[in-house]
C-alpha cells in the first residue's frame, strides 16, 4: 500500500489544478451524493453562503467553477457548504521550545487523499496539504501562521462548511493566532473539529468547533480526536484518542525534550497508526517551522522539505504497508 504526494507551485488555479480535478472529481462526486443529491444544497445557496462568510475567496471560487465547466454539482461541491460527514483522525501539537512549530500526524484512508502539497498565492502566499480540491488539511502562510485540523470525535452534523475550506480561509486572511481565533469562532462548520493554530511569536491555541454549540478557544498546545471529554466511545476506543493526547501532554511537560525527539515520537505508536485497511492510518507527519517558513513532510523512511524561499516541485511515493507473500503486512 502506497501514498503519493505531489508538490505543486501554482499561484492561481490553472492547468495543473484542472488536470487534478478532472481525475479526482468522479470519486469526489460519488462521496458528495452518497446521501442523495437532494441532500446537498443548491448552487445559488452554496455560492451565496460562501460569499457571505468568506468573500475574499469568491474570485478563486469563480475561477474554479469556470474551469470545471457547466457542471453545477461540481460547483456545489467546490463551495464546501454542507458536504457529507468527514471524519479524519489526527494528533497535533503546537511546539514552542526551540522555535514555534506545528507538528501533526494526519490519519485517514489513503484512497481518499488528494496527494498534493501546494504553494498558492490566492490572497497571500500559502503552503499546505490539499483536500477537497482546494481546501487544506494543514498549512502555513508567509506571515508565520500555521493551522491544522483534527476531527472532534462527535457524531453531530449540522449546517456549515467543510473544515478544509475554513483552514484555507484562515491562512488566506489571518496573520496571527488572535485573528485566526476570531475567524474560527465566526464561520459555521458542519461537524465537530479541533483546530490548532500557532504563530511565529509563539502564541498558540486550539479551537473546538461544533455545528450545534458555539466555538470555544482553549489555550491548549495539543489536540487529538475528542474535545473536553469523549462523546463517542466506539470512535475514541478505535482511534486511541485518549492515549494519544496523554502522550502529547506528557511530552510537552518534559523540560529536556527537544523538537527532534518530539518529531520521532510522532513516527511511533500510539501517535503513528497503521490501520490503513480500516481507514485510519497515518498518511504523513507535517512539521511547520513558522519562524523560518519551512515545512517538512515526514515518513519513517523518507521526507521532503519545502519553504517559501525554496519550493521544489516533485513527486514522492511512499510505502505505507509492505506486502508479505500473498497478504498485506499487519
Amino acid at each position: 500500500m502506497y501514498v503519493h504526494l505531489k508538490l505543486v507551485h501554482e499561484p492561481w488555479p490553472g492547468d495543473r489544478w484542472l488536470g487534478f480535478f478532472e481525475h479526482a472529481w468522479p470519486l469526489y462526486r460519488i462521496w458528495f451524493i452518497s446521501e442523495g443529491e437532494e441532500q446537498r444544497p443548491d448552487q445559488i445557496t452554496s455560492r451565496s453562503l460562501l460569499e457571505l462568510h468568506m468573500p475574499e475567496l469568491i474570485p478563486v471560487y469563480n475561477s474554479l467553477c469556470r474551469m470545471s465547466g457547466d457542471d453545477e454539482l461540481a460547483h456545489r461541491f467546490l463551495s464546501m457548504w454542507c458536504p457529507p460527514p468527514y471524519m479524519a483522525g489526527c494528533s497535533q501539537v503546537a511546539w514552542t521550545r526551540g522555535g514555534p512549530t506545528l507538528i501533526r500526524n494526519y490519519d485517514f484512508d489513503p484512497r481518499f487523499f488528494d496527494g498534493r502539497m501546494t504553494f498558492t498565492e490566492y490572497c497571500k502566499p500559502v503552503i499546505g496539504v490539499q483536500d477537497s480540491g482546494w481546501g487544506l488539511l494543514d498549512g502555513m502562510n508567509d506571515d508565520g501562521l500555521a493551522v491544522a485540523l483534527a476531527f472532534g470525535g462527535r457524531k453531530v452534523t449540522g449546517i456549515g462548511f467543510g473544515i478544509p475550506l475554513v483552514i484555507r480561509y484562515v491562512l488566506e486572511t489571518c496573520s496571527n493566532v488572535g485573528e485566526a481565533c476570531v475567524v474560527l469562532q465566526r464561520i459555521p462548520v458542519h461537524m465537530g473539529y479541533n483546530v490548532t493554530v500557532v504563530d511565529k511569536s509563539g502564541n498558540y491555541a486550539t479551537v473546538y468547533l461544533n455545528p450545534d454549540r458555539p466555538a470555544q478557544v482553549v489555550y491548549q498546545a495539543v489536540a487529538t480526536n475528542h474535545q473536553h471529554q469523549v462523546e463517542w466511545d466506539e470512535y475514541a476506543a478505535f482511534t486511541h484518542t485518549i492515549e494519544r493526547k496523554h502522550v502529547l501532554e506528557q511530552s510537552i511537560a518534559e523540560p529536556k525534550l527537544t523538537r527532534a525527539a518530539m518529531i520521532k515520537r510522532f513516527l511511533k505508536p500510539p501517535l503513528y497508526s497503521q490501520q490503513y485497511l480500516r481507514g485510519f492510518g497515518t498518511l504523513y507527519t507535517a512539521v511547520y517551522d513558522v519562524a523560518k517558513g519551512n515545512v517538512k513532510i515526514i515518513w519513517p523512511e523518507k521526507q521532503v522539505e519545502a519553504s517559501f524561499k525554496k519550493f521544489e516541485e516533485q513527486f514522492v511515493e511512499v510505502v505505507l504497508l509492505r506486502p508479505v507473500g500473498r497478504y498485506m503486512a499487519k
